[in-house]
């Protein structure tokens, strides 16, 4: 084979692949119309519609001969071209993050006893913040919690004396 019927190969399957992909393309369009007019000759009165421009509603009347529909929104009547109308959007169910786990499923119920013991330890506990340490009282036990940890002197005031008289100096 020489360059001429090599290029002409090339341009022939070139033109074979565009036309079996317009065939396609046509194709999925053709089905997809044909759906859009099967919905639209199927309303009746009593459908919930919507319009491209987004307006909800239900149908009141259909004039197929004239290609007109009367939609009734929240109790006002309007009168639509029957190109106008689609499907009305599909709303998803909400589910609160607090509902769901990290994967999407649902929590497990629990129980009336478990979540009262939780409210009352919420509200017989009290924060206080008197001193640089800080304490947890347990109203209950009068005083601070035995199970609170001592604080660490460095996590109370992570500056040494030598960071806090420099620092003190430089607000002069």
């Amino acid at each position: 084979m020489n360059g001429s019927q090599s290029s002409m190969i090339f341009l022939l399957v070139f033109l074979v692949l565009m036309i079996i992909l317009m065939w396609w393309t046509s194709r999925k369009q053709m089905n997809q119309q044909k759906k859009v007019k099967d919905f639209r000759e199927s309303l009746k009165p009593g459908d919930e519609v919507a319009t491209v421009s987004g307006l909800l509603g239900t149908v009141h009347s259909v004039d197929l001969p004239h290609d007109e529909i009367v939609i009734d929104s929240e109790g006002s009547l309007s009168k639509w071209r029957i190109q106008a109308i689609t499907q009305p959007p599909i709303r998803p169910a909400y589910v609160s993050d607090d509902e769901v786990d990290e994967d999407g499923n649902p929590l497990p119920a629990e129980s009336d006893t478990a979540a009262e013991d939780i409210n009352d330890d919420a509200a017989n506990t009290t924060y206080t913040a008197d001193s640089a340490e800080g304490s947890i009282e347990n109203e209950s036990e009068g005083g601070p919690s035995k199970n609170a940890p001592e604080p660490d002197q460095a996590a109370v005031n992570p500056l040494s004396a030598e960071d806090q008289t420099g620092f003190e100096n430089s607000a002069q």
